[in-house]
């Protein structure tokens, strides 16, 4: 940040002028070392921040969170204190929001914040999950440990989302492309060879006729159908936005057929994940169970989350009010009264989370795997009867010709 400041040297002479600093406290410390007695000191606000706009564009990554967690960790346990930590992670990091959110970290932690409460003022950088655990790890004096496991848990996160991502690349390109291929098929070449036949006046197969009807409609209205995609899609999008919409939506993708399952092993291994790092550090169920509600996305395990909430605090446990919900799953259900007569929730729910994990992956691996197949069956069928339709035509204009 530019401050403006306006000071007088050691022999009492006024002098105006502008230096770059992290906060207007380091700006004064700055001043006072170059032999200046500041008189006013104020933040220079352009009409246009160039910061404050690449900051709102720019996001930070899970994984530039997670080496920062690791990198932080280190650095405490070597002794740094915090606020040399941060500013040694801040020259190193390439990401200008990241930049610009260190520093604040650090000018509120020389004013005496916690490192938790620093971190609560920047959400769109670090969610909530991650300064409360924060929080955790300064009450229990465990800060390196507490930071290795988030960033673990972020890490788990962010490599489940890149497999889909990966997986699904593949099929994604191949639609594309087919739809282009098609989509210049119908508007360039299957009009020349309309045109031509109508020019012959032969009698042409039924294959031949249906595909001549379906490309002169879509020539005809293949826009409109367009716009209307398009205002569906847009129309549905405002509905999912809406309470209504978001709960139904939500509930659909529980429900479906081969995905809901993905969808609901993958909320379920994310809730254990949550509850065991939360309850690994010290913090009680229900603050546990709330930050669980919080860390899911999804309106339906929302809710059940919060029925267990409440059953706990009526004090009938965890595993019992979970046996209600159908949501829950047998294993974790069981597993979870395990970890309470044990006292070992964290090891036992740490368990279950790999499990569902790994039939999530496994599942996804398979409907990833028939996508692939289906999508180039799909294509070749559509050009096989394109090629078909137009070549028999040719044949029997030929044939008709030669009578």
């Amino acid at each position: 940040m530019d401050y403006e400041y306006v000071a007088y040297t050691e022999d009492k002479r006024v002098v105006r002028g502008r230096l770059s600093a992290t906060s207007e406290e380091a700006a004064t410390n700055l001043l006072n070392y170059g032999g200046y007695q500041t008189i006013s000191l104020k933040e220079v606000i352009p009409f246009l921040n160039k910061e404050k706009l690449l900051s709102r564009f720019t996001r930070v990554k899970t994984r530039e969170i997670v080496m920062f967690s690791r990198q932080l960790a280190l650095l405490l346990e070597s002794g740094t204190d915090i606020v040399t930590s941060l500013e040694l992670l801040q020259s190193q990091v390439t990401n200008r929001t990241l930049q610009g959110v260190l520093g604040e970290v650090a000018s509120d932690i020389r004013g005496g914040s916690s490192l938790s409460a620093a971190l609560s003022k920047h959400p769109r950088a670090f969610p909530e999950l991650f300064h409360r655990t924060i929080s955790a790890g300064e009450q229990a004096g465990n800060m390196e440990i507490v930071l290795r496991q988030m960033a673990d848990y972020l890490e788990r996160g962010t490599t489940t989302e890149k497999k889909v991502k990966n997986a699904l690349t593949y099929p994604i390109i191949v639609a594309i492309v087919a739809v282009v291929v098609i989509s210049l098929l119908v508007a360039f070449v299957l009009p020349a060879f309309t045109r031509l036949y109508s020019t012959l006046g032969a009698n042409l197969p039924t294959a031949t006729v249906i595909l001549m009807s379906a490309s002169e409609w879509l020539l005809n209205y293949g826009l409109y159908v367009l716009i209307a995609l398009v205002a569906v899609v847009v129309v549905g999008y405002l509905y999912i936005r809406t309470p209504a919409g978001k709960y139904q939506w939500d509930k659909l993708q529980l429900t479906l057929p081969v995905v809901g399952r993905i969808n609901q092993l993958s909320e379920l291994s994310r809730c254990c994940r949550t509850i065991s790092l939360l309850f690994k550090v010290g913090l009680p169920l229900p603050e546990v169970m709330a930050q669980a509600i919080h860390g899911t996305n999804n309106k339906i395990m929302a809710d059940a989350l919060t029925e267990v909430q409440q059953g706990l605090i009526r004090g009938e446990g965890l595993s019992k009010p979970m046996g209600r919900k159908k949501i829950f799953l047998p294993l974790m259900v069981q597993m979870s009264g395990v970890g309470e007569e044990t006292g070992n929730l964290d090891s036992t729910l740490a368990t279950v989370a790999q499990t569902y994990e790994v039939e999530a992956d496994d599942r996804t691996s398979f409907a990833v795997g028939l996508i692939q197949p289906a999508v180039t069956i799909g294509i070749g069928l559509m050009i096989a009867f394109i090629a078909i339709s137009l070549v028999s035509a040719m044949y029997s204009i030929y044939g008709q010709v030669n009578f």
